[in-house]
């Protein structure tokens, strides 16, 4: 069982910066990701992690503004969001999922386990 607990969303100007993390307990060797949900909408891949860290992947819609990156000492995943846009205004979930390798990561929700409660972004314009 892994638990997931994100923090750091908050209310932004459009054209600032926001990091979010997501705590880890339960296991280690998890691939992870975020996600991102407006209502009516359906969950939207941001980015996503292998294990190692090594391999990254990010939706085009926020690759150059978004990166991710993982401290496997403190078992957490960050996502730093910058320069921030109106329509990055979403609940942010990170998910995990046992992974096989240190280089796999997943872009599918339907590929994760476990979910964070989820925070909320609001970038004002």
């Amino acid at each position: 069982q892994v638990q997931l607990v994100e923090s750091g969303g908050s209310l932004v100007q459009a054209g600032g910066s926001l990091r979010l993390s997501c705590a880890a307990s339960g296991r280690t060797n998890i691939a992870m990701g975020w996600f991102r949900q407006t209502p009516g909408k359906e969950s939207e891949f941001v980015a996503a992690i292998s294990w190692s860290g090594i391999s990254t992947y990010y939706a085009d819609s926020v690759k150059g503004r978004f990166t991710i990156s993982r401290d496997n000492a403190k078992n957490t995943v960050y996502l730093q969001m910058d320069s921030l846009k109106p329509e990055d205004t979403a609940v942010y979930s990170c998910a995990a999922t046992p992974a096989a390798s240190g280089g796999v990561y997943y872009l599918r929700a339907t590929s994760y386990n476990y979910w964070g409660q989820g925070t909320q972004v609001t970038v004002s314009s």
